[in-house]
C-alpha cells in the first residue's frame, strides 16, 4: 500500500488540533505488483483520548467521527462511555482497549481487531508491552498474519511509515495538552 500526505491543519477556534489526511493511492498485489483497487472508504483514526465521557473528546474529533465511514479508536479510552459514544456517533466503529484502560473496559473491548476494507487487511492494536521507544515492526508479533496496515496507539506520537510492505500508522494523542495538539489521521 502507498499513502500520500495531502493535508495538515493547524489551530481551530476550539483549541489545538491537527488532522493528517492520507490519500490512498493504490493497493498493490504483493506477488506481482499490480494495482488491485483504489480505496474510497473514509477511515478516521485516533487513540489515547484518556477521557471519562464521549462529550470530553475534542469536538473536532467528534465531528470527524460523524463524517467517517469507519471510526477507529486505538485504545486508552479510560471509560466505556467513550466507546459507547463513538458507537452512537459513527456509521461503523472499531475500538480496542489500551494499557491505561481499567478492567471493566478491558473485559468489554478486544486487544486486537482485524478488519478488511475493500480488500485491505487492517490490524488495530494498542501495545501494552512496549515503552515509548519501540520499532513499529515489533507490532507484527501481535498478529498471526501480517496485515496490510497496522493502526496503533500507546506512544502519543504520530507515526506513518511503510516497513516491509506494511503501512504503520499512529495518529498520536487524542487530547490537547500543554503545547501539544490533539491529533487524528484520516485515511481515504
Amino acid at each position: 500500500m502507498r499513502f500520500q500526505l495531502i493535508e495538515r491543519c493547524g489551530q481551530t477556534l476550539r483549541g489545538l488540533y491537527h488532522k493528517t489526511q492520507f490519500q490512498h493511492i493504490s493497493v498493490l498485489d504483493k506477488n506481482c505488483g499490480k494495482i488491485l483497487c483504489v480505496m474510497s472508504t473514509r477511515i478516521v483514526v485516533f487513540s489515547d483520548t484518556h477521557c471519562h465521557t464521549w462529550d470530553e473528546v475534542h469536538p473536532d474529533i467528534r465531528a470527524e467521527v460523524a463524517q467517517a465511514d469507519i471510526a477507529v479508536h486505538c485504545g486508552d479510552l479510560v471509560r466505556m462511555d467513550v466507546a459507547e459514544g463513538l458507537r452512537r456517533a459513527a456509521k461503523r466503529s472499531v475500538v480496542v482497549h489500551g494499557n491505561s484502560d481499567p478492567p471493566d473496559v478491558r473485559s468489554e473491548l478486544p486487544y486486537i481487531e482485524i478488519l478488511e476494507v475493500e480488500g485491505v487487511r487492517i490490524g488495530v492494536t494498542h501495545p501494552a508491552w512496549g515503552g515509548p521507544e519501540f520499532p513499529p515492526e515489533d507490532l507484527l508479533g501481535d498478529f498471526e498474519e501480517a496485515p496490510d496496515v497496522i493502526l496503533y496507539g500507546h506512544i502519543h506520537e504520530t507515526v506513518n511509515e511503510t516497513i516491509g510492505g506494511v503501512f504503520y500508522l499512529n495518529a498520536g494523542q487524542g487530547y490537547p495538552s500543554f503545547m501539544v495538539a490533539a491529533t487524528i489521521a484520516v485515511l481515504t
